[in-house]
């Protein structure tokens, strides 16, 4: 079973309009409601292509239950915990001449609550995959990654872990099965500026000897690199297309990647060209990929 893990979930209210203009009255051209958060991403992509999941996390208010509802409304399985007090954030994302986030801050998330997302964990199993993705709200402690690793070590779990610099600093001692970092946040971990392919596997390798199995680089519209435990590499220049939504597509290619290795019974080559080609049929669409578009993708670069 695949599970996700999302801290902070959120509604999702995406607008467009042909220009922003501030301190005025604007009129957009188009809307959409999202859940969101990258686990939830992660869990409605598999969804897409065919695969379960089982997405945990904290909700709280009327948001929270709108969240769950339309999460739960795409198929997708949530087992999140309730808050009593708050509600679940409502991110507003405005897609004019430059994009513009305004992320809300999200429920107190009490030690009591925390616990009881640990009790859920518990019941993972030898086989299972779990994905921790995202940023670590403030209402949280922020080693919560390595707490959820510490306890979940030893019982054959394959972890992904796609967080930033610190955090996914912190969490390679308990050997991740993938970490994804893009291109930039890698040159980021070791305070250095990344230009050519050799310099990205250098440092890939310096993760992996620092405990990551599996290093997945991204590198948005160049492709992606992707380094084994075995020793094995991979490179793809990234299919040809129109970029029309950003959000999600990292989450899109952790989903692709699961979905791939899985269907493949283990292929690496197949994992990788299946996440790249789910990345970039995200973000070549207005909505998360779906499997015909992935598809298409897939046969101009697998």
């Amino acid at each position: 079973m695949i599970y996700t893990v999302t801290f902070n979930p959120s509604l999702d209210y995406i607008l467009r309009l042909d220009s922003l203009e501030k301190g005025e009255i604007n009129r957009v051209t188009y809307e959409h409601i999202l859940p969101g958060g990258k686990g939830l991403n992660v869990s409605m992509v598999l969804k897409n292509l065919g695969h379960a999941s089982r997405a945990l996390g904290f909700v709280a208010g009327f948001t929270g239950e709108a969240v769950k509802k339309q999460f739960e409304s795409f198929g997708c399985e949530a087992d999140f915990v309730h808050l009593a007090e708050g509600f679940s954030r409502i991110n507003v994302k405005i897609k004019a001449k430059e994009e513009t986030e305004i992320n809300g801050q999200g429920p107190q998330i009490t030690e009591a609550a925390q616990e009881e997302l640990f009790q859920k964990l518990e019941k993972l199993q030898a086989g299972d995959t779990l994905v921790l993705a995202g940023s670590i709200p403030n209402t949280l402690p922020d080693d919560i990654y390595e707490r959820i690793m510490e306890r979940l070590g030893g019982r054959s779990i394959r972890i992904i872990v796609d967080a930033t610099k610190g955090l996914l600093l912190k969490v390679l001692k308990y050997g991740p099965w993938l970490i994804k970092p893009n291109n930039h946040e890698l040159g980021e971990m070791f305070d250095t500026e990344l230009k050519t392919e050799e310099e990205l596997i250098a440092h890939a390798k310096k993760l992996q000897e620092m405990g990551a199995k599996n290093v997945l680089i991204s590198m948005a519209g160049e492709g992606a690199l992707f380094l084994t435990e075995s020793g094995e590499s991979f490179k793809s220049p990234a299919p040809k297309g129109t970029l029309v939504n950003s959000v999600g597509a990292g989450d899109s290619m952790v989903a692709g990647f699961l979905a791939g290795y899985e269907e493949s019974g283990g292929s690496w080559r197949d994992a990788f060209f299946m996440g790249i080609a789910t990345g970039s049929a995200s973000a070549f669409s207005e909505n998360l990929a779906r499997r015909p578009e992935v598809e298409t993708l897939l046969k101009t670069i697998g």
